[in-house]
C-alpha cells in the first residue's frame, strides 16, 4: 500500500500512537508521519504509507496552519492548559491590545524553545530536565510566521482564538506566552488544532476511529497518491527512453527537457512518463543535467 492517508488526530494521542494504530489497522509495516503533534493537539496528520515514507525529507516546512485557543491571566509550566499552574493574575486585556502587538510576531522572528520540548541541550532532551525541575538557557531559533490573525476575543473571559501559519519548528504555545509578556500579563494556550499541513487540509482528514473501522480494504478511497505531496514542484514529462535511463539512476540533459523553468542548482522537479509519476529529479547546474533524486 503506497500513498498518503490524512488522519484527523484525536486529543490525548501522540503522533506515534496514530502511526501505530494505522500500521495495525492497514497491515502496512512502512508507516511514518510528516510532523509531530503534541498529545493535546488535534487535526491534520498526514501518514506516509509504503514508498511514500521515503518522501518525508522533501516536504516543505512552511505550510502548516493552526487554530489556537488561549487565555490571559494564567501561566503553566508547559505553557499550555495541560501543565501545572504556576501563577494567576487579574487580566483586563482588550481586543485592540492584542491586535496592536500581533505585528511583532509576524514574519521572520526568533523564538526560544520551551523547556517542555524535545529540543536537546548537551545531549539531553529539555523535557527530561524540566521534569526534574531544572531550567537551562535556550538559544532562540529563527522561525517564520506567515499568517497570524486574531479570530476572536472575549474580554469577559479573557479568552480568544488565533489563526497561525508557520514554519517547521514553531511552538504555538510560545507565541501565546510571548503575547502575555508583551502585554505585561500571563497567557496560556488552551487548545490547538492543525487545519493544514503538506498541502492537505482538515476537510480531507479521516477520523482515527474511522480508520480502525474501515480497515485495509475500506480505506483505499481515502489514500492519496504519493505525487500529491509534491504539487508545489514543477512537473516534467519525459520520453520512454529518458524514463528508462532515469529510473535506473541516470541523469538527463536539461537542454533536452521541456518544462524546465528553473535551472538553479538543487531545484527539484516531479518526473512523469506517460502521465505516470516516476519520482523526483534535481538540477545540477554545473553539469547542466537533471540528476536522479528519488524514485517512488
Amino acid at each position: 500500500m503506497n500513498g498518503i492517508l490524512i488522519v484527523d488526530k484525536p486529543t490525548d494521542f501522540t503522533s506515534f500512537d496514530v502511526v501505530a494504530v494505522v500500521r495495525k489497522s492497514l497491515h502496512e509495516k512502512k508507516t511514518g508521519h510528516t510532523g509531530t503533534l503534541d498529545p493535546m493537539a488535534t487535526g491534520v496528520l498526514p501518514i506516509l504509507l509504503g514508498s511514500a515514507a521515503k518522501a518525508q525529507i522533501y516536504l516543505p516546512d512552511t505550510d502548516k496552519e493552526y487554530i489556537c485557543s488561549f487565555r490571559f491571566g494564567l501561566a503553566t509550566d508547559t505553557l499550555d492548559i495541560t501543565g501545572k499552574i504556576l501563577d494567576e493574575c487579574p487580566s483586563d486585556i482588550k481586543k485592540s491590545d492584542i491586535e496592536n502587538i500581533l505585528p511583532n510576531f509576524r514574519g521572520d522572528i526568533l523564538q526560544k524553545p520551551p523547556m517542555y520540548s524535545a529540543v536537546s541541550k548537551n545531549g539531553v532532551r529539555l523535557y527530561e530536565l524540566a521534569r526534574k525541575g531544572i531550567e537551562v538557557e535556550r538559544e532562540a531559533r529563527p522561525v517564520t510566521i506567515s499568517k497570524l490573525e486574531l479570530l476572536g476575543f472575549d474580554e469577559n473571559t479573557q479568552s480568544g482564538k488565533l489563526q497561525i501559519a508557520c514554519s517547521k519548528g514553531t511552538y504555538i504555545r510560545v507565541i501565546c506566552d510571548d503575547m502575555g509578556k508583551a502585554l505585561h500579563n500571563l497567557c496560556t494556550m488552551t487548545a490547538l488544532r492543525r487545519v493544514k499541513a503538506c498541502g492537505f487540509d482538515e476537510s480531507q482528514a479521516v477520523p482515527l476511529q474511522k480508520v480502525r473501522e474501515l480497515g485495509e480494504d475500506g480505506i483505499m478511497p481515502y489514500i492519496k497518491p504519493v505525487e500529491s505531496l509534491f504539487t508545489h514542484l514543477t512537473d516534467i514529462h519525459i520520453t520512454d527512453k529518458q524514463a528508462f535511463r532515469f529510473s535506473n539512476g541516470g541523469s538527463l540533459s536539461l537542454s533536452r527537457l521541456k518544462g524546465v523553468s528553473d535551472s538553479s542548482d538543487g531545484t527539484l522537479y516531479r518526473i512523469y512518463n506517460n502521465d505516470i509519476f516516476i519520482g523526483l529529479g534535481s538540477v545540477n547546474s554545473e553539469t547542466g543535467e537533471l540528476e536522479f533524486e528519488k524514485k517512488f
